[in-house]
């Protein structure tokens, strides 16, 4: 699936998302190093995205040549808010199964772009026929994403305990799944 999908947002703006190409690479590391600093929710902060633009670059190469990944960007109105990048495993037992990682600029939260992002990427893992599982981990205290989540159809599965550590307090995480057949 390669389709370049556009929708109107409820504020008038113009939301497209697409897979992302090398030419996007410094866009998308300006993205993400603006939201580190807008949430304690990803597993990285303020000042942690430090990936050369040429490495990022190649990450976003080895998505575009492989069946079981995916770089999706959100853009609006030119500009990239938000991204899901999925990886499927890279071995034969493993490849039908993978996680993914989703950020959002916070002036576009509330939206339905992430809920769009993620119904892209099942839509995806559907119609390539190589994904049957998608698994996600989400902090126990991010309640709008749980939420989001589960109105997808994704499942709990588990908890991780102490699986993040955020100014010196330790986070859960929930595991949660959703199985593509």
């Amino acid at each position: 699936m390669d389709a370049v999908q556009e929708f109107r947002l409820g504020d008038g703006r113009n939301l497209i998302l697409r897979k992302a190409v090398r030419a996007d690479a410094a866009a998308i590391i300006e993205n993400m190093r603006q939201i580190a600093g807008e949430t304690d929710f990803l597993t990285f902060g303020a000042g942690e995205f430090n990936i050369p633009p040429a490495r990022e670059e190649d990450l976003i190469e080895q998505f575009l040549q492989a069946d079981n990944r995916l770089f999706l960007i959100a853009e609006v109105d030119g500009r990239i808010v938000g991204n899901i990048v999925f990886s499927g495993g890279s071995r034969p037992r493993v490849r039908h199964v993978g996680e993914f990682g989703v950020s959002l600029s916070r002036d576009c939260w509330g939206l339905g772009i992430g809920a769009r992002m993620l119904r892209y990427l099942l839509d995806w893992a559907k119609a390539g026929g190589v994904i049957r599982k998608i698994n996600l981990r989400v902090r126990e205290d991010n309640r709008r994403a749980i939420g989001l989540y589960e109105k997808m159809g994704f499942k709990r599965e588990g908890i991780r305990t102490r699986d993040m550590l955020v100014e010196g307090r330790f986070h859960g995480s929930i595991s949660m799944g959703i199985e593509i057949d």
